[in-house]
């Protein structure tokens, strides 16, 4: 599932800084500077780079390369949020390089030097949408008083995305898109997903230890959740309707009746399972006890009376 909110007013646009859209610069050094005496061979080791790196011409290419990676950051940026007001403005997800070209006030030649398709662009659009979205639900997650709450938030702020006007009218081009950015670009939808998720990890981890939530495993749950969540909101914005209060505290009660449910025997059973394939091997009457263990508890939950609360 790729997340397709471009919360931009969620959060400043930050500064883009992706590897793969700044030239390398230093190819573009030369290999020798006329009236200036080189270095004899045996100055070119490590250690003697390392002692040289206060001279006048290393001072030089570091002036020069500086301020060359601060020109090509500016034209990405540019090129970034003028894309992005593009799609917005027009709510297609295929705008023309021309068109953003325009908007950002650059050539062609500066589009090419920093992206190598069109597609590249949209990458670098909704990866800054991401990390705003990511920060703006890490916002709403560290203002809850508890866990619980916490987890809410982070449902709640997921849902917000389909809710607010501005903010789905510019997502939807993504969303009608999604399938195909996600089979192109598979890596970023996985590092996507983390950014999204980073704060409800901490949540669930924190409800786990708290007891609120004792059945959850963070990890698998907040994939779970995400996709769930991702899911809804894409299904919005593909009917372009604004969905009520009433069906997003629908959601979020399903949501967190699953995510509060009793710790049960097979919840056990699973950890028992993890304990032996990941921890040091133990004899097999260890592995007796802790057989044993699990069905005293299973025959524990079948001889509660009804209404009887959950050990």
């Amino acid at each position: 599932m790729f997340p397709i909110s471009l919360r931009f007013d969620a959060a400043p646009l930050a500064i883009l800084r992706m590897e793969n859209t700044i030239l390398e610069m230093e190819n573009n050094v030369p290999n020798d500077f006329s009236g200036v005496s080189r270095l004899p061979d045996a100055e070119n080791s490590g250690s003697a780079r390392s002692a040289a790196a206060g001279t006048a011409v290393d001072q030089t290419v570091d002036r020069s390369l500086e301020g060359r990676r601060a020109a090509a950051q500016s034209e990405v940026e540019r090129l970034v949020s003028a894309g992005f007001r593009v799609i917005e403005r027009t709510g297609h997800l295929e705008p023309k390089v021309s068109d953003i070209l325009a908007e950002a006030g650059l050539s062609n030649q500066a589009f090419y030097r920093h992206f190598r398709s069109k597609h590249e662009l949209l990458v670098a659009v909704l990866d800054e949408g991401i990390r705003g979205l990511g920060r703006y639900l890490a916002g709403r997650v560290a203002e809850a008083a508890t866990p619980t709450e916490a987890v809410r938030e982070w449902i709640r702020g997921m849902a917000a995305q389909a809710q607010d006007p501005s903010g789905a009218q510019a997502s939807r081009p993504f969303a009608l898109a999604r399938g195909r950015l996600a089979e192109a670009f598979p890596a970023e939808v996985a590092r996507s997903e983390r950014q999204v998720t980073a704060s409800l990890r901490d949540a669930l981890h924190a409800a786990r230890t708290d007891g609120s939530m004792p059945a959850v495993d963070a990890d698998p749950d907040a994939e779970a959740l995400y996709h769930l969540m991702m899911g809804w909101v894409e299904a919005r914005l593909v009917e372009a309707r604004i969905p009520s209060d009433h069906e997003v505290a629908r959601l979020e009660a399903f949501a967190m009746a699953g995510l509060t449910r009793p710790r049960e025997a097979s919840d056990l059973s699973h950890d028992l399972g993890q304990d032996l394939s990941n921890g040091p091997s133990r004899d097999r009457g260890n592995q007796d006890g802790d057989e044993h263990r699990v069905a005293h508890e299973q025959e524990r939950e079948q001889d509660k009376e009804p209404g009887e609360p959950q050990a």
